[in-house]
């Protein structure tokens, strides 16, 4: 069985060029790795769904923290067996996001703690009912909001298709969001947790193939 390690951080902190590089390195030392990319846009209705809220459309559900959490937590569901089968098939299977997006967005929006109902909520809905494979280790991006937003706002000013969403535009959501990650990762919520970034990161994410703590 492939080990699940679940990528998290801010919009623009990194984490497409961070699964390049470990594709990259994980390819040339034999590692068979796949990704999975959340919010499945384009492919998963509720995700699109979810897109469309937080791009202008829907502005009752998009006020809602619980119902968009809703909405990315059954984006997820869509792929429960295409993670499982995965896992079966590969030596690492890396989540582009995953469940601890949805637990630290939603609890920033709604000013609680690691420890608070929402998060709470997301864990009993996603690894408990949806029954979602639980992460072996989580990593977190570690690049502070001020910088993941300049590279958000480059990237959206370079293309146009790119176009910053409700909370890649507040800068206080991400701000909080950032914190409520790192409480996440201090508590090692559901699983263990790494706080690193650039090489760091590659050789934490790495190490959990050659030298698997199981």
């Amino acid at each position: 069985m492939g080990i699940l390690v679940a990528i998290e951080g801010l919009d623009g902190a990194g984490k497409n060029t961070l699964v390049r590089r470990v594709e990259q390195e994980a390819s040339a030392g034999g590692v068979r790795m796949t990704t999975i990319t959340f919010p499945n846009y384009r492919r998963s209705a509720t995700a699109d769904l979810a897109s469309a809220a937080l791009h202008g459309e829907h502005d009752a559900l998009a006020g809602n923290a619980y119902a968009m959490a809703a909405l990315f937590a059954l984006d997820r569901l869509d792929s429960r067996d295409a993670l499982r089968a995965a896992q079966s098939s590969h030596d690492l299977v890396l989540c582009d996001r995953y469940v601890a997006s949805n637990a630290a967005y939603s609890a920033a929006r709604l000013a609680e703690g690691p420890d608070g109902d929402v998060v709470e909520w997301v864990r009993s809905l996603e690894f408990g009912r949806f029954e979602l494979p639980v992460p072996d280790h989580q990593l977190l991006l570690g690049v502070p909001p001020e910088v993941a937003m300049s590279r958000a706002e480059g990237r959206a000013a370079a293309d146009a298709s790119r176009a910053k969403d409700v909370y890649e535009r507040d800068a206080d959501l991400q701000t909080r969001v950032y914190r409520a990650y790192l409480a996440l990762a201090e508590t090692n919520w559901v699983s263990p947790w790494t706080v690193a970034d650039s090489d760091d990161a590659v050789e934490a994410i790495l190490g959990l193939v050659t030298h698997p703590a199981r």
